[in-house]
C-alpha cells in the first residue's frame, strides 16, 4: 500500500453526484366517485366562509324618575363617551324615548346592558337598558 502526501488525502478523485431532489406534486383535484372504483369514496373538500359576527346595540329607554344626571354619568362610565356626546344621547333618549348608547357583539351588549342596570338598581332608579340586534 503506497502512502499519500497529504494534499492527495484532501483531494477528490470523482466528481460528488449531487442527489435529485423530488419536486413537490401540486395536491390532485378531488374527483366525483364513479360507481365503478370498488366503493371507494373521495370526498371534496370544500372551503368555508366565516362571517363577521352579528352586532347588537344598546338601546337605553326614558322614563319620567331617572334624573339626566345619572343617565349621563352612566354613560360616561360604561360606554367610555365624553361629556358632550353623552348629554347629546341622553337628551336623544328623553326627547324620543331611546336612545342607542353604542354597537357591540352580543356578548359585549349584553356585558353592557348587565352593568347599566346593576348600577340603576343600586341607585334605586327604574333606568332600562337592552340591546336589540342590529339590521343588516
Amino acid at each position: 500500500m503506497a502512502w499519500l502526501s497529504p494534499i492527495e488525502c484532501f483531494m477528490a478523485t470523482k466528481i460528488p453526484k449531487i442527489p435529485k431532489i423530488p419536486k413537490i406534486s401540486q395536491p390532485k383535484p378531488a374527483r366525483v366517485p364513479d360507481v365503478e372504483d370498488d366503493g371507494v369514496v373521495v370526498l371534496e373538500r370544500r372551503t368555508e366562509k366565516t362571517r363577521p359576527p352579528s352586532m347588537y346595540q344598546v338601546v337605553m329607554l326614558n322614563d319620567d324618575y331617572t334624573p339626566m344626571e345619572f343617565v349621563v354619568q352612566v354613560i360616561q362610565e360604561f360606554f367610555s363617551k365624553d361629556l358632550e356626546t353623552a348629554t347629546q344621547i341622553m337628551l336623544k333618549i328623553h326627547l324620543d324615548g331611546r336612545g342607542v348608547c353604542g354597537v357591540y357583539s352580543r356578548d359585549v351588549a349584553a356585558t353592557k346592558v348587565d352593568q347599566v342596570m346593576e348600577a340603576a338598581n343600586k341607585a334605586g332608579h327604574p333606568l332600562q337598558c337592552v340591546s336589540e340586534p342590529l339590521e343588516p
